[in-house]
């Protein structure tokens, strides 16, 4: 492997399967032609991901509760918005049936009914523009290939493990949901046996979404293995979001994506080397972490050979150049589907990359504001052992959390129920390390507590610090993960009252520090000093909010 004087790093012509074409130029213009509109769903958002599920067993509740509709029918309807996003073929097929139900059950509520339906032919709609596009993408992969085909690497070509962890959740939930429509008769409100079924019906229905992933991964994934595949040239690199991005071969500037996968390397034996959390699931069911494509961590452009066709869902295989000169190539199974980068979500990309020059520009001016006065109090001598912790705005984030909690006490029934124990969960795992971080400074780096225990960060390691919205974020090289906290943030308020925000000035300290040795701490920080973990703190919250949910009227 070489590096070009282009700066990308190329693989060995040994590697290259004779006669594979470089995917670039007319070619890969004719494939991104054939992408959906840009109102189709192709991509979802992390927060769409994470989101969608819930609402969807919530609002099946709601229709069982209110009458609209039976139970199970309740749970058919709402099920299209999750296929449309995330399983497109199911409702491709299920979303004409759901339409049909609506219309069949739903005349005790007609104009809700037909709101209902309505939506619903909408979703179908979309998943059917979705799927159908992935026809013309196909057809545009293969004719770039120009019928080149080739094997997969020999230490991928012949492990399947894609869907293992699929299949399991799919099981857990649809036993879930199972157990959940049995137990009618424990609820003695009728509006509360009405909807419990209706949330359990729709939780089962999501676990056999989930399992129709699994096959529908495994089946594309066991096709790559069974005879030699298509294979095109193309460039990769690494995204922040730590996804593989997929450029054409010819786009050396790394201008525009095709489309992203994530992957996972494998050494020669099949083990893995580096993975983004094994077999995650479908790409379609992974959400995307902000969308954005930050260029602030990307690794290096590379050259690869693409095993398999690509179109959105596919399963891929990489050969890439490894990412330091020198090394021998590696294979990059994937992990998640081929999720293509539509020109929506370029404009996107661009528009955040605009607000984002804005609000760095401010951000700037508020550090260098919040730096000169550390300058001022700290001089120009060493501190002892520095040491930050949460305040104000922690603290009022945490209030937020409780008054809503508050508000959801005065709530009755199965809801009540459901989404006290689910906020009892995420508060149990966030708000300790909201409430209570703490970084500590001494003369070696700095240490960070958290659930298990305090960790540290040598000086001569750190990558960042900085503030960026409500979060504080400090990264690392090496095996450092990135730590961060996050709070609510009203950059405007700060601005017109002239208020220095606690995160601008803990980071501006930090930098300082980092910066300038001269004003590192002389001392080593005590185990005490450095706080301890926050785990019990996680316990009683859980405990509590348990309690709460279960026992009080």
């Amino acid at each position: 492997m070489s590096t070009g004087s282009d700066g990308v790093l190329r693989l060995p012509d040994a590697a290259i399967p004779e006669g594979c074409r470089s995917w670039d130029g007319e070619a890969t213009r004719r494939w991104t032609g054939a992408l959906p509109s840009r109102w189709v769903p192709v991509r979802a958002h992390l927060a769409l991901f994470v989101a969608l599920p819930l609402v969807t067993v919530a609002g099946a509740g709601l229709l069982g509760e209110y009458g609209v509709l039976p139970a199970w029918g309740a749970a058919l309807a709402v099920l299209p918005f999750v296929w449309v996003v995330l399983r497109p073929e199911a409702a491709r097929v299920l979303a004409p049936v759901a339409v049909g139900v609506v219309l069949a059950y739903g005349e005790a509520s007609p104009v809700r009914s037909l709101a209902l339906g309505s939506a619903v032919v909408l979703a179908w709609a979309l998943s059917l523009a979705r799927v159908t596009a992935r026809g013309p993408q196909r057809a545009a992969a293969l004719i770039a290939a120009d019928g080149v085909t080739a094997a997969l690497p020999s230490s991928v070509a012949g492990r399947l493990e894609r869907g293992r962890f699929l299949f399991g959740a799919g099981l857990l939930l649809t036993v879930a949901g199972g157990v959940l429509r049995a137990a009618t008769g424990v609820w003695e409100d009728p509006g509360d046996a009405a909807g419990a079924p209706a949330a359990g019906w729709c939780l089962a229905g999501l676990g056999l979404t989930v399992l129709l992933a699994a096959a529908l991964t495994r089946h594309r994934a066991a096709g790559l293995r069974e005879a030699p595949v298509p294979v095109l040239r193309v460039l990769v690199r690494e995204s922040a979001e730590v996804e593989t991005e997929v450029f054409a071969a010819d786009d050396e500037g790394a201008l525009r994506p095709l489309f992203t996968v994530a992957t996972r390397v494998v050494d020669g034996e099949g083990d893995d080397n580096k993975s983004d959390g094994g077999d995650g699931g479908d790409g379609e069911d992974a959400g995307d972490a902000g969308d954005v494509f930050d260029d602030e961590r990307v690794g290096p452009l590379r050259e690869a050979v693409l095993f398999g066709v690509p179109y959105d869902g596919a399963e891929v295989v990489l050969l890439a150049a490894a990412e330091r000169a020198g090394e021998p190539p590696v294979v990059e199974v994937g992990v998640g589907a081929v999720r293509p980068v539509t020109e929506w979500t370029l404009r996107r990309r661009s528009a955040a990359a605009r607000g984002k020059a804005r609000s760095e520009a401010r951000q700037e001016e508020r550090r260098v504001a919040a730096a000169d006065q550390v300058r001022r109090e700290t001089g120009t001598g060493a501190v002892p052992a520095g040491r930050w912790r949460a305040g104000w705005p922690d603290w009022f984030a945490g209030l937020l959390a409780l008054v809503y909690a508050a508000v959801l006490a005065g709530d009755t029934g199965w809801w009540r129920t459901v989404s006290g124990l689910g906020l009892t969960l995420v508060a149990a795992l966030v708000l300790p390390r909201r409430l209570a971080w703490r970084v500590t400074a001494d003369r070696e780096g700095l240490w960070f507590n958290g659930l298990r225990g305090s960790r540290q960060l040598p000086w001569d390691e750190i990558r960042t610090v900085r503030t960026k919205a409500g979060e504080l974020r400090v990264d690392g090289t090496g095996d450092f993960p990135e730590w961060t906290v996050h709070t609510p943030r009203w950059a405007w308020l700060e601005r017109r009252i002239g208020l220095v925000h606690p995160y601008e000035r803990t980071a501006a300290e930090i930098t300082a520090m980092w910066r300038d040795p001269q004003l590192r701490p002389t001392e080593l920080s005590t185990p005490a000093r450095r706080g301890r973990a926050v785990w019990p703190l996680g316990a009683l919250i859980a405990a509590a909010g348990a309690a709460a949910v279960l026992f009080l009227p």
